[in-house]
């Protein structure tokens, strides 16, 4: 029986970590998502009911292990060095020169590799078993991290295939992509903890933790560069033999490695990655040249510190210190108000910069950032460059803190802000100039009044021409002046004008939809419709009457009662009910009652006996109203499999929670 179990959890072990293999490692899955789950679930369950036969490096340690107390000091077996640094081509010509001349050779070839600004690890895997992780440290010397490292599925925790030796060291780099750095800091803002300044700071960070369950909700990623300790004999040719040879063993090797000759191979690698190093998913400062012969390697030997037969060559500095001179108020295409530093110019990321955003409201009152003050500016692609940090030390005095337009800067219209209190958003879409084209594209959608022939371009015609200033002149174009526009004809023109008389019969809801009201999508507005009957209804009603309405909070109440209450907008809504669009009236639907009429219900992870949708229609046909978030006014929160951060809210809050089973004995009570 043992024998039966012990290979049935291997077998699962080794088929999970294919599956590993195949999604972060070569970004070819194999299985949808759901069927990974499934998999995992299956492996958990049986090392639940037989604990004794798990596996020190089962897969199921991925989602994070028991906490530290402190992270451990480990000495490493062979030293982990850093690398002397070259700035320009007469460094890289020079480093070259003393390579040929040690080696007696007229060229060499050397590995040029990206270099990730991340995190150096150290991995030791024992008969191809994962068994300790280290970071480098001074380099003698580097914390115990193996209970984080476990967590990060690109690291293998066996290797693939065989005729690995005994004992082998792998050294890479643990790197968060820029995609997982923005996911990682919206959800800190959320949470209202710092946001990290950089990628390398959130990886160092993440796996320093010293609970591993935290680690693994990281995106961390994993490449590796090379190896330190080896048994005699093995993977002692070349560079690129030894990295080809660990991925064949199932780990990441950057794909942007190659193998170059000389000092114009080095130079044209650097300046081509140089140029598209924006299009890659991580951050990188610079590229490695290493002597691809491992032989060439040892004649050329060490200093104290760093290798001879290796050079990092770093591109221009993304971060340089410059002075506030002044703070401006942008206002977008979509009404989202973007504050902007104009800086004393200075030379950063090749190029000399005078303007940096500062994102939103939040990031000026986070960073505190003055006019007057010196502060890092870093540029990070060929986008405008930001505002890393103040330099609060060299602060003039009597300086005052920024404060932001109670109006739109453009129009003067009402500021709005998003749910989460972020972004702060012009009030008047149908009026202001900045966001014309954007409102009439959102408008003539096809999920909005659904204008057929009322392209983009068109749009952009027609507002450049002139022709249209907002959304009620539309209705007002006639199909000679169409025609005259580029790219148009009394055809196309007549098909115009016959689909804007069609889209002047809509619903209310479309309407509401199309009038981009801000936090308004196509549920809100449908609830809103449903909910208030008419237009006069809801343009009169006041906050406590737009936020009795299921699911309207405070936010999106203050956002539909500022859109109504400028007088732009009024303007613009009567000119189209002028100009014919109209729609039937509705009648407040009756409200359902039931056993459990006035309570709020959140449903979260996976049931097995019925899917979400099941479980909410039987509920709301019992009374209750279903959310999508836990808050103080939520009753009861149904938990699946895998309920996630909902679940933990609940029991902060203390909402009572229901299982699947308690769920189905409730209703089935009242059925």
């Amino acid at each position: 029986m043992k024998d039966r179990l012990e290979a049935a959890l291997n077998k699962l072990y080794l088929e999970i970590e294919r599956h590993n293999h195949l999604y972060y490692v070569l970004d070819d899955p194999e299985i949808p998502d759901a069927e990974y789950d499934r998999l995992l679930k299956q492996l958990i369950d049986l090392e639940q009911a037989n604990p004794h036969l798990v596996s020190a490096d089962s897969p199921s340690r991925r989602v994070g292990d028991t906490p530290l107390e402190t992270l451990g000091e480990v000495r490493h077996g062979l030293p982990m060095l850093s690398l002397n640094n070259g700035f320009d081509d007469n460094q890289i010509t020079e480093f070259d020169r003393r390579c040929c001349e040690v080696l007696g050779v007229e060229s060499v070839d050397y590995v040029a590799e990206p270099k990730l600004d991340g995190l150096a690890i150290s991995l030791i895997y024992e008969n191809g078993r994962l068994v300790r992780a280290a970071t480098r440290g001074d380099g003698t010397r580097g914390e115990d991290v193996t209970h984080n490292t476990l967590t990060i599925r690109s690291i293998p925790l066996r290797l693939a295939g065989d005729g690995f030796p005994d004992l082998l060291e792998v050294r890479g780099e643990v790197y968060m992509p820029r995609a997982g750095f923005t996911w990682l800091n919206r959800q800190q803002r959320q949470a209202q903890a710092k946001p990290y300044v950089n990628p390398r700071n959130a990886a160092a960070g993440s796996l320093r933790q010293l609970d591993p369950r935290v680690t693994a909700t990281r995106p961390l990623a994993f490449f590796c560069y090379g190896i330190g300790q080896v048994d005699d004999g093995l993977l002692e040719t070349s560079h690129s033999f030894n990295l080809e040879q660990l991925r064949v063993w199932g780990l990441r090797i950057n794909p942007r490695v190659v193998t170059v000759t000389g000092v114009l191979g080095c130079l044209d690698y650097y300046r081509n990655l140089l140029a598209t190093r924006d299009e890659l998913d991580y951050e990188i400062d610079g590229v490695v040249y290493k002597v691809n012969s491992i032989p060439g390697q040892h004649r050329l030997g060490s200093v104290s510190r760093a290798p001879r037969w290796a050079l990092a060559h770093k591109f221009p500095a993304q971060e340089e210190l410059t002075v506030v001179e002044g703070i401006e108020v942008q206002v977008g295409r979509t009404g989202a108000l973007t504050p902007v530093a104009r800086l004393k110019p200075v030379f950063v990321g090749g190029v000399t910069v005078s303007n940096a955003t500062l994102h939103n409201h939040s990031e000026i009152q986070r960073l505190d950032v003055r006019i007057g003050d010196t502060v890092s500016v870093r540029r990070a692609g060929d986008v405008i460059p930001e505002i890393v940090s103040v330099v609060r030390k060299k602060r003039p005095r009597n300086t005052r803190p920024y404060r932001f337009p109670d109006s739109c800067p453009v129009c003067g219209s009402v500021i709005v802000s998003d749910k989460e209190g972020v972004i702060l958003r012009c009030g008047g879409g149908l009026y202001c100039n900045a966001q014309i084209k954007e409102s009439i594209k959102h408008f003539a959608s096809r999920r909005a009044m659904d204008i057929e022939g009322l392209g983009n371009k068109l749009v952009e015609q027609l507002v450049d021409t002139g022709l249209v200033s907002d959304v009620a002149d539309l209705f007002a174009l006639e199909a000679p002046v169409i025609a005259g526009l580029e790219r148009m004809g009394e055809k196309s023109a007549g098909n115009l004008v016959a689909a804007l008389a069609d889209s002047r019969e809509t619903t209310l809801d479309r309407f509401l939809f199309a009038l981009g009201i801000p936090q308004v999508g196509e549920t809100t507005a449908q609830l809103l419709a449903e909910h208030f009957g008419t237009l006069e209804n809801l343009r009169t009603a006041d906050l406590e009457k737009l936020q009795a309405v299921q699911d309207i909070g405070p936010v999106v109440a203050e956002g539909v009662l500022g859109f109504f209450r400028e007088e732009h907008n009024k303007v613009v809504i009567e000119q189209l009910r002028e100009l014919g669009v109209t729609w039937p009236e509705l009648e407040k639907p009756p409200t359902s009652l039931g056993p459990l009429t006035g309570q709020t219900f959140v449903l979260t992870g996976s049931l097995a006996t019925l899917n979400r949708q099941q479980a909410s229609e039987k509920l709301a046909a019992l009374g209750v109203r279903i959310t999508a978030s836990v808050s103080r006014k939520t009753d009861c929160l149904v938990a699946g499999a895998d309920p996630g951060s909902k679940l933990t809210k609940a029991e902060q809050l203390g909402v009572r929670i229901l299982n699947e089973d308690a769920l189905l004995s409730l209703l089935a009570e009242y059925s």
